[in-house]
């Protein structure tokens, strides 16, 4: 038989051995057909809690999937998107999967708040109970908007790093920072303070400038950024464990076989146990870290301070439930009638 190479050389059409082909093809086919490639958006660095979990989570799908479905996480935002970036970007398709701070979804649904409503929960195991009886509504969201919800990447104990100690009221009064969501924005602001919402990504530079002068945030994210290279305080006031959520384009997930589907959510539900599991012990690895990098940690504060905090994010929640209406209603009710 002429060769491929030959038959080009001389002017002629290659004969191609049919049968041989099509036994390539049911051979190695199926394997080639039901592959698939995707990228995944994180705003933080590869040493975050969020893409350490985002990496567990690729790890599985690749074990689970026999390698079929290989997806690559870009962290740092290396795609050009932020987190506020993430639920248009995902719903239509520039992104398959991408990690988000839930709060920055807000202008889509109120209920992406939640998590981050000052002062509702106390400890990491109260976050993940009021993860899962809110989880249906996130769902739902995601849902009409073409995406579907994997899992959720929940964050340490939000306090507040700064320059000088905070250690009562009065050291918040025109403090200028940084939040995260329009409710840390309110409630800092009914304290006195200036605050001002950023994207993780203008955080350091607004920190070099001087910009700002704090910023609300957990241990973990400050020790992410080596906040100690601007911030040498870090205050314990326990403000809320908010959460990250990974959604998938919807499209993308349908594309894939039902095998492949179960997998994928497979992978997803023991990486929402892994999660919930490496957050419960995250914040005395960070304070340890903090501790070598000489920043004083104020944890707990005092009784006047926590006070005045709470009391400042009460107009907060009051809002946040005439917003959600009945769902935002049932949520709490069912949420503090179990503890």
């Amino acid at each position: 038989m002429i060769s491929k190479a030959a038959a080009k050389k001389n002017g002629l059409k290659p004969v191609i051995n049919t049968s041989l082909l099509l036994g390539s093809l049911l051979v190695n086919g199926y394997a080639f057909a039901q592959s698939a490639n995707m990228d995944f958006s994180n705003e933080y660095n590869a040493n975050s809690i969020h893409a350490q979990g985002d990496a567990y989570f690729i790890d599985k799908v690749g074990e689970l999937t026999g390698g079929d479905i290989n997806i690559t996480l870009h962290t740092g935002g290396a795609l050009g998107f932020n987190s506020g970036d993430h639920f248009y970007a995902v719903a239509d398709g520039a992104v398959d999967i991408a990690d988000t701070l839930s709060g920055t979804m807000s202008g889509i649904d109120s209920i992406f708040l939640l998590s981050s409503l000052p002062f509702i929960v106390e400890n990491v195991e109260d976050a993940r109970r009021l993860y899962e009886i809110a989880k249906p509504h996130y769902e739902e969201v995601f849902e009409d908007n073409d995406q579907i919800l994997l899992y959720a990447s929940p964050w340490p104990p939000s306090g507040v790093w700064s320059k000088t100690a905070i250690e009562s009221p009065d050291d918040l009064e025109n403090l200028k920072i940084r939040t995260f969501d329009r409710s840390g924005t309110e409630t800092f602001r009914n304290v006195g303070a200036s605050p001002v919402s950023l994207s993780w990504g203008d955080v350091v530079p607004q920190l070099a400038t001087g910009g700002i002068s704090a910023v609300l945030t957990s241990a973990e994210a400050g020790a992410n950024g080596s906040f100690w290279e601007h911030q040498n305080h870090f205050a314990g006031v326990q403000y809320a464990i908010p959460l990250n959520m990974v959604h998938m384009n919807k499209g993308v997930f349908e594309s894939l076989s039902a095998e492949q589907q179960d997998a994928l959510l497979e992978a997803a539900n023991l990486t929402d146990q892994y999660n919930w599991a490496a957050v419960e012990t995250r914040t005395k690895e960070n304070y340890q870290t903090l501790g070598e990098h000489d920043v004083a940690i104020n944890d707990p504060v005092s009784a006047e301070l926590l006070s005045a905090l709470s009391d400042a994010s009460d107009s907060v929640i009051e809002n946040w439930l005439q917003n959600t209406g009945d769902v935002g209603q049932s949520i709490l009710i069912e949420f503090r009638g179990e503890q």
